[in-house]
């Protein structure tokens, strides 16, 4: 079975109820909504479709200081012409109003880097850009100024619109484009009152990298956004941040995904390169818990296949995972349980972990260490059950446990039920005991499920 856990981003290609549930056959995790594009009739139609077919979650990226162009048609650009683009309604305009703080001279690349143009002209309302690569400028595009801190609004107004959205629909993640601080966290948390899921930072550019400390202990889990991210720093840095991250990421038991440009080329032919398939595997060896698809499965010609792929490059990568966690002395219980747990793992010929928690946060702890024995983390919180879909290694399950005297017996029993046990196998299992502290499982047992269950008939 598959560890590494995949979104898919959901667009015009893969809308379809029967086309999301052959995704989710193939192996997605997550359904991805990028609100650069559509409207929110498309919105509510992807959480619908979603629900219909699989207990997934929705993440909605919020574009926060994300800089994007707005315009109604394509428009083809050449070398040595000169673009005029504005702020406010103009066939071609820039999302936010930065004009007081850009300069003649400044660089923007539009599109991942794709078109680079020039600052040559800046009026009272508009910029003259002088473009230096030919491409096509479309609705939705990004545009990067590298080297140029600007002062914009963590959210829009349509970003707080697209929160109300999300709590109306239940929404599980809220991922907040170009993170620049906690602050941006902070800011993100108290405008979306009331939401309960999670709140992933994603990371492109170089004030992100710069405040990621802060970054981490803000938020609930990172994105590496490695399309911006190349061009806001210099692309050979990539490779090293990339793994500079997922190891703090993994240090602390937060969940991180990889993204950008996987599987490109999938957009349009139904095989990636080597490339692209050495990328992929290597960020699952860099620790990572998820990876991505983006325009692959959002209006590419080959959504199924780029999911079925990617899981096909996952479950061969994932027989060389190793842990990369460093002993930082004491956190707290869970935190000790969960080395434990590794050790004897290790040592003992165990088939699966059973994890009996509330918020999620031991299977967590014990995803990180990257175990072959797979992990099942029991949860009587809907929430937190599709929380955990983002977690490497772990298969969550949704059972309100909470009113049982012998709760292992009841776990045990409802996994066998379930089909997710053998009666031959033999199980870990870990909760908290006679406790209501947080991250505080303190209890281990080991059984052999047939005897656990022939016990509890006997008594």
């Amino acid at each position: 079975m598959k560890k590494t856990k995949i979104v898919c981003t959901i667009g015009p290609s893969s809308l379809q109820v029967e086309t999301l549930r052959q995704m989710v056959r193939a192996g997605m995790n997550c359904a991805r909504i990028n609100t650069a594009y559509g409207d929110y009739e498309r919105y509510r139609t992807v959480v619908e479709n979603v629900r219909e077919v699989a207990d997934i979650p929705v993440m909605i990226d919020l574009k926060g200081p994300e800089i994007r162009l707005r315009t109604e048609k394509e428009t083809e650009v050449n070398e040595g012409n000169v673009l005029e683009i504005g702020f406010n309604k103009e066939p071609i305009s820039f999302n936010h109003n930065f004009i007081d703080q850009i300069n003649i001279g400044d660089l923007i690349f539009i599109d991942n880097g794709r078109i680079r143009t020039e600052v040559t002209k800046k009026g009272e309302k508009t910029l003259g850009l002088l473009v230096k690569s030919a491409g096509v400028i479309a609705n939705g595009n990004g545009a990067n100024i590298p080297n140029k801190r600007l002062m914009v609004s963590t959210l829009s107004q349509r970003d707080l619109t697209i929160i109300e959205f999300a709590k109306e629909n239940e929404v599980e993640i809220l991922a907040l484009s170009f993170t620049r601080s906690a602050k941006d966290i902070t800011n993100l948390r108290q405008a979306s009152e009331g939401f309960t899921g999670t709140v992933v930072a994603k990371i492109e550019n170089f004030e992100g990298i710069r405040n990621f400390g802060e970054i981490l202990g803000a938020s609930d889990a990172i994105m590496v956004a490695r399309g911006d991210l190349g061009v806001e720093i210099e692309p050979e840095r990539v490779p090293l941040v990339q793994k500079s991250l997922i190891r703090r990421c993994n240090q602390q038991g937060k969940p991180v995904v990889t993204a950008t440009e996987m599987l490109e080329s999938m957009m349009h032919q139904p095989n990636p390169t080597r490339a692209e398939v050495s990328d992929v595997a290597n960020a699952i060896l860099d620790g990572t818990d998820a990876t991505m698809l983006s325009g692959e499965t959002a209006v590419g010609k080959y959504p199924v296949e780029s999911t079925a792929m990617m899981a096909r490059i996952a479950m061969e990568t994932e027989k060389a995972t190793k842990s990369i966690i460093e002993d930082r002395g004491f956190v707290n219980i869970s935190d000790t349980v969960s080395r434990s747990i590794q050790s004897i793992c290790q040592d003992m010929p165990l088939d699966k972990v059973v994890t009996i928690t509330r918020s999620g946060y031991t299977a967590r702890m014990i995803s990180r260490f990257k175990i072959k024995q797979q992990i099942i983390a029991v949860t009587p919180n809907p929430m937190s059950k599709k929380q955990l879909e983002l977690v490497y290694g772990v298969v969550p399950v949704y059972y309100d446990y909470r009113k049982e005297t012998d709760r292992i017996y009841a776990v045990a029993n409802k996994l066998h039920t379930m089909e997710l046990l053998n009666l031959e196998d033999t199980v870990l299992f870990t909760a908290a005991f006679r406790t209501h502290k947080k991250h505080a499982s303190n209890l281990i047992e080991i059984h052999q499920i047939k005897e656990i269950l022939d016990t509890a008939k006997k008594n």
